[in-house]
């Protein structure tokens, strides 16, 4: 079942009654609207004056959902996470704990791979030389010890968005429309490794002491060129600024079709199928990630 993603972005009253996230705006605070929380994938909290009870987080937290908390500029900055998602949490993360640099290095290999494979498919699908990228995901060592992942960037951004883009985080435009959409790929990310038992603060490559989601940046990479085609498509139409229609169509990546092996599946269900992957790697039980394939 595909999840829904909810977006409040003007002030709101949001409660809990009878499993129902209940919302009323603030001016019309008598009509009422029920959305089921088993329904529910992802909640967004743009506004600065939405109104949210505890007991529905934590029903929130209990079904699993996502939600994302943005700061005075609309940008998310905070997500709430469940403690609990999986019923063999404990000993799945005594796997994770247990993964040797051996297995690591491997599945860092897997995931540069696809990234890189992702990266040079969405050139060609833009009309750009794909094939530039070649011999970067051809030759991928255990590790990524020549940092292919990195090489790779640099070439395809400025293929996909002009010789003179530079990514920069603190940039506005098409940087600013990649720092939104990483962050949701990100946050869902964290939902489906929570949901498959795995801890986002264990990671595979990433690691560094201010960074709760190491696992969660580890995971996201194959991923990113998905939403790198979204923004590419708002650049083309000349939509670089962050509004709302804009963050919409970035929060629409999640139902992207993603294609591996056998199967056609949302972004979001694809995401779950990989990290409960990872999960069997870390258990000895498989040794290939599943990864999509950008088409």
């Amino acid at each position: 079942m595909i999840k829904r993603t909810l977006v409040f972005s003007n002030p709101m009253y949001l409660s809990l009654k009878n499993r129902q996230l209940v919302l009323a705006y603030k001016d019309t605070p008598d009509e009422k609207t029920t959305v089921p929380i088993e329904d529910i994938g992802t909640v967004v909290i743009e506004h600065q004056q939405v109104s949210i009870t505890i007991p529905l987080l934590n029903a929130l937290s209990a079904n699993n959902a996502q939600v994302v908390f943005c700061n005075e500029k609309g940008m998310p900055s905070a997500m709430l996470m469940n403690l609990e998602g999986n019923n063999t949490q404990g000993e799945t993360l005594r796997n994770q704990m247990a993964c040797g640099e051996v297995l690591k290095k491997q599945l860092w290999k897997q995931i540069v791979e696809a990234k890189i494979r992702n990266q040079a498919a969405l050139l060609d699908k833009v009309g750009q030389d794909g094939n530039i990228l070649k011999p970067l995901y051809s030759n991928v060592k255990s590790g990524d010890t020549d940092n292919r992942e990195g090489i790779a960037a640099r070439l395809y951004f400025q293929q996909l968005y002009g010789t003179d883009f530079v990514r920069d985080r603190t940039a506005p435009g098409t940087n600013a429309l990649l720092n939104y959409g990483y962050t949701i790929l990100r946050a869902a990310v964290s939902r489906a490794l929570v949901s498959s038992g795995l801890f986002p603060a264990i990671g595979i490559f990433h690691h560094n002491r201010s960074n709760a989601f190491p696992l969660a940046d580890d995971m996201m990479e194959p991923y990113r060129p998905f939403v790198d085609e979204v923004v590419y498509d708002l650049v083309m139409q000349g939509k670089t600024d962050l509004t709302k229609e804009v963050k919409a169509d970035l929060i629409m990546v999640l139902y992207a079709d993603t294609c591996f092996e056998k199967v056609v599946r949302p972004l979001s269900v694809g995401l779950s199928m990989t990290t409960a992957s990872l999960a069997k790697c870390y258990a000895k039980e498989e040794n290939k990630l599943c990864l999509p394939l950008l088409q």
